[in-house]
C-alpha cells in the first residue's frame, strides 16, 4: 500500500484535491494501517506464544528482533515511508527464518509478494 500511495501521489501531483484522488488515497491509507496492525498483532502472538526462553540460546537477538519489527509496524501505520516498509519486510523475513530454523525446517523459503 505504501508503494501504491507514493505512486498515486506522484501521478496526481497537480490534482491532489480531486474526489477520486482523496477517495483512493483514503482507501489505501486505511488498508495500510489495518495491515500494519494485523502484522503487529501476529508478531506479538508469535513472540509471546511460540518462542520460549530456551530459544534465546540459539537466537540471542530474538527479543530485539521482534521489538524492532513491532516498532516498524507502528511506523508503517503512521507514515508513508518506502524505507520503513522495506525494513519491515526484511525484519519479517528474518523472523520467518528464525521460526522455521527453530522448527528444524530451514528449507522453507521466504516468498515476497511485492
Amino acid at each position: 500500500m505504501t508503494n501504491k500511495m507514493l505512486t498515486l501521489a506522484e501521478n496526481h501531483s497537480n490534482d491532489c484535491s480531486s474526489a477520486a484522488y482523496i477517495n483512493t488515497m483514503s482507501r489505501y491509507a486505511a488498508i495500510k494501517e489495518e495491515e500494519a496492525q494485523k502484522c503487529k498483532d501476529e508478531l506479538l502472538v508469535l513472540w509471546t506464544d511460540f518462542f520460549k526462553p530456551q530459544h534465546l540460546e540459539s537466537i540471542p537477538d530474538l527479543h530485539d528482533t521482534f521489538w524492532q519489527a513491532a516498532k516498524l509496524c507502528s511506523a508503517c501505520k503512521v507514515e508513508v515511508s518506502a524505507e520503513h516498509a522495506q525494513e519491515l519486510m526484511d525484519a519479517i523475513e528474518n523472523i520467518h527464518n528464525m521460526f522455521w530454523n527453530v522448527k528444524g525446517r530451514s528449507e522453507i523459503t521466504w516468498i515476497r509478494a511485492s
